[in-house]
């Protein structure tokens, strides 16, 4: 797929390495020493890519002035200078810039440089990174997904986050990140014992993931402590991240009613306080869009050329509370994405004129998820357990999947993590309660660096019939770390000859657990 002598792989193991590795902090003595002059301290990343366009983002370590060079050669001979951008404290020296009027199907390396502000001579190390813009025309696509990262204690051991670099390994045309990215209510120790002896060292730690995150600066070490890790940093400079939230951005299994006035790690009672913190944090930490239109928002769409385009739910910031999830009618109160995110889906969707629709859901449609595991009590998901009629938020994605049929909109595949393990779907309307849908996958996997959960029982409203399952037996347990293996993530490929999408279940060691080819349905 690369037309230019350096492919993805070999980007990261040369031009950037030094690069990535003096950015991470971790190494090159060369940076520790030299204080006069500024340093990129967590990398690069790039994301939210389309056929012309991209996001790109680095920090530095105090007021500098970032300059850009863009060029489609490695040698970065005939590049494009762009104007500086300068970072402050105020976005705790982070910088983000969309990149535009790009090629499609090319190539695009990215060269940054920082001088201090306070002394505009004193000029930094350069740090690079790469990405492909989507194509205009029928080639082969391919992408991975996952989530969960740094969750139950599990944080950066001596061997890292590994699925990252599995990940990296296939060269994917860019990750979806399906939520829970980080874990800022998942305070780390040193050290953890490990069932059947032994211990959990977490080699890299910041005082910040010491506690639960309530300030602002708490919510940003979340993210710069995931790019500490080696792993990590080498993924996002070759691959662009598309990102999308959850629960664990700010914590468990929040809503606009969390009640925190029992919680003891929490001196910030008010989830509207750390809501806002976190939601700040993350799009200062991240390569998403800016919407003009609602700044803060998460749900999205990105086209990738003819064959895909990916729709990004956001079902956190507008749903009601937790509850029985037994609403016999649509309220706002029983709504999980909200009215206008509905009608905006909706219209998407039937304004695509892409081959495949690929709906990143940061929560599975039918798997039961409660909200108070241990008393089994409400629930944190779509499903409410009742097997029964679409019920409370079941009544919104009955109406979507209902309008997906109506509308004549085909191809569309659902891919989702927060489960901690790995599954595939297959909806089937005729072992449903509610049958006015057409037939669709979902696909779970993750975590890709957290506790391994599961498995989950299914709610039947929709009629998911379970394909495949590779989750904790009953003598392994719950929680298990991330040396355990049960680390996963799924990968997908869009043939540009037959249109055919691939979707492969793997394992962090890379061994593929399940796969299955699905046939686009044509056009009349």
């Amino acid at each position: 797929m690369d037309k230019l002598p350096l492919t993805r792989r070999t980007f990261v193991t040369s031009a950037s390495a030094f690069g990535l590795v003096g950015a991470s902090g971790l190494a090159l003595p060369y940076y520790s020493r030299a204080n006069q002059r500024p340093a990129f301290t967590h990398g690069v990343q790039s994301g939210d890519v389309d056929a012309t366009s991209g996001m790109v983002w680095t920090r530095t370590d105090r007021p500098a002035r970032v300059m850009y060079e863009v060029s489609t050669t490695e040698s970065f001979a005939n590049a494009i200078r762009l104007a500086p951008l300068d970072t402050s404290p105020a976005s705790d020296y982070t910088v983000k810039r969309l990149l535009t009027d790009l090629a499609s199907d090319q190539d695009i390396f990215y060269r940054m440089t920082a001088a201090d502000l306070s002394d505009i001579n004193a000029v930094s190390e350069p740090i690079v990174g790469r990405f492909r813009t989507a194509p205009s025309s029928k080639r082969d696509v391919r992408f991975a997904w996952s989530g969960d990262t740094a969750g139950q204690g599990w944080g950066i051991d001596e061997t890292g986050m590994k699925t990252y670099s599995t990940i990296a390994k296939h060269t994917p045309d860019f990750f979806l990140h399906s939520g829970d990215t980080i874990y800022a209510d998942g305070a780390l120790k040193d050290e953890v014992d490990l069932p059947g002896g032994g211990k959990w060292k977490n080699v890299v730690m910041l005082d910040g993931k010491r506690k639960v995150a309530e300030t602002l600066d708490e919510y940003r070490d979340q993210w710069k402590y995931n790019m500490m890790d080696k792993h990590v940093l080498a993924l996002s400079a070759i691959c662009p991240t598309f990102y999308q939230w959850d629960d664990h951005e700010v914590l468990n299994n929040w809503s606009d009613s969390k009640d925190l006035s029992k919680d003891d790690r929490y001196k910030e009672k008010s989830i509207h306080v750390l809501a806002a913190r976190a939601a700040r944090a993350f799009h200062e930490m991240t390569t998403i869009r800016y919407e003009p239109s609602e700044p803060g928002r998460v749900y999205r769409k990105i086209s990738h050329g003819p064959l895909l385009d990916l729709f990004f739910l956001d079902m956190r910031s507008y749903r009601g509370p937790n509850g029985p999830n037994l609403d016999e009618t649509l309220t706002p109160k029983s709504r999980m994405i909200g009215e206008e995110q509905s009608k905006w889906l909706k219209r998407e969707l039937a304004n695509s004129k892409a081959t495949w629709k690929v709906i990143a859901a940061d929560m599975p449609l039918s798997l039961v998820v409660w909200d108070d595991a241990a008393k089994k009590a409400g629930f944190e998901a779509v499903s409410n357990n009742d097997n029964g009629k679409p019920k409370g938020r079941e009544l919104e994605f009955a109406d979507v999947l209902r309008f997906i049929k109506t509308a004549g909109i085909t191809n569309t595949v659902w891919l989702t993590a927060d489960v901690h393990y790995t599954a595939a779907h297959y909806y089937n309307p005729d072992k449903a309660q509610f049958q006015d849908f057409n037939p669709f996958w979902e696909f779970v996997s993750g975590p890709i660096h957290a506790g391994t959960f599961g498995p989950n029982d299914l709610d039947m409203t929709f009629g998911p019939e379970l394909k495949f399952i590779k989750a904790p037996t009953a003598e392994q347990g719950q929680n298990l770390p991330p040396s355990a293996g049960l680390q996963f993530f799924g990968l997908v490929d869009i043939s540009g000859a037959t249109e055919q999408l691939t979707v492969r279940l793997m394992d962090r060691d890379d061994n593929e657990l399940y796969k299955v080819t699905l046939d686009p349905v044509r056009s009349a």
